[in-house]
């Protein structure tokens, strides 16, 4: 174990589990998250659960952050007893949040303006899979920076893959999460048809999982939604609304079209709307439902 001082800031499923890994391996890093009952709950052989972001930095090597959206990582580095007010000149900031790849870009120059460095971290996994360090991490940033948290980035995933600038792992993070979330639209609508033409719905579901057109994320997906398990989410609706959205969009600034992600994105928008944000990206089965009745009733309406 380097002698590297760490804190965790966010501590929701995966940055929770990153938190519980570490503090298992010995790191004491410590504990930050906006919820202090979450930080409270893993705190038992950490470094100390602090009360804001810069009383965690404070006198620490690397800043970890595992945060929701842009907003909550601009809060967190700049906002009131924010990160940089107390992190010191020099030290390293990993971030593992999934955000755009323009905005990582730009907090990147930031923080180094401001005397600090930035590694990209994204890491491709489930909650489970965090806290055993089976996740893979995609990082970006200079050779040098990810030479520095190379230890730190090997104990937290099976699997670095470095890609170069910082903005690419944002990139293919991003790429690799509309990919699942088009998919599980997709095998929603498949199980609304087959339900509606007669089909049994376990039976559907199970047969799916177990054929050669599923995968292993996806016979997961197929697997929750016949429990209808959507609680604890591994990957929580609002979140995949945010990445579809964010996906769509750095696309169109590089010029190219995703009408079938920009559907998905739809659909969870929806969902999120309907207040189901914080369940499983699995429970879209059951909006679809929904919808499909609400369009239904339009058309129906309409004539």
């Amino acid at each position: 174990m380097t002698d590297k001082k760490v804190a965790c800031l966010g501590l929701g499923g995966m940055g929770g589990g990153i938190a519980g890994r570490l503090t298992d391996l010995g790191w004491k890093p410590v504990l930050w998250n906006r919820s202090i009952e979450k930080a409270q709950t893993i705190a038992e052989g950490s470094g100390g659960v602090a009360i804001t972001p810069a009383e965690a930095v404070t006198g620490v090597d690397v800043a970890m952050l595992s945060l929701a959206d842009e907003p909550s990582v601009e809060s967190v580095l700049f906002g009131e007893n924010g990160v940089v007010s107390a992190l010191r000149k020099g030290a390293m900031v990993v971030d593992m949040s999934t955000v755009s790849p323009e905005y990582s870009r730009q907090v990147t120059g930031r923080l180094n303006e401001l005397g600090f460095r930035r590694v990209e971290a994204n890491l491709v996994g489930n909650p489970m899979q965090a806290r055993a360090g089976a996740a893979r991490v995609l990082a970006g940033g200079a050779t040098e920076d990810i030479d520095e948290v190379r230890e730190l980035l090997t104990v937290i995933g099976r699997q670095l893959v470095e890609l170069g600038a910082i903005g690419v792992a944002a990139t293919l993070k991003l790429a690799l999460n509309a990919l699942l979330g088009s998919q599980v639209v997709a095998l929603a609508e498949v199980v609304n048809y087959g339900v509606e033409a007669g089909l049994d719905r376990d039976l559907l579901l199970r047969t799916i999982a177990e054929s050669a057109f599923s995968s292993p994320v996806m016979s997961h997906r197929a697997n929750l939604m016949r429990e209808e398990k959507y609680v604890p989410a591994g990957f929580r609706s609002v979140l995949m609304e945010k990445d579809l959205r964010l996906t769509v969009a750095d696309a169109a600034i590089q010029g190219v079209q995703l009408p079938v992600i920009a559907t998905a994105a739809r659909r969870y928008e929806r969902m999120v709307a309907a207040g189901k944000g914080e369940l499983d990206a699995a429970a879209i089965l059951d909006q679809q439902f929904a919808d499909a009745g609400d369009e239904t009733k339009s058309q129906v309406s309409a004539s």
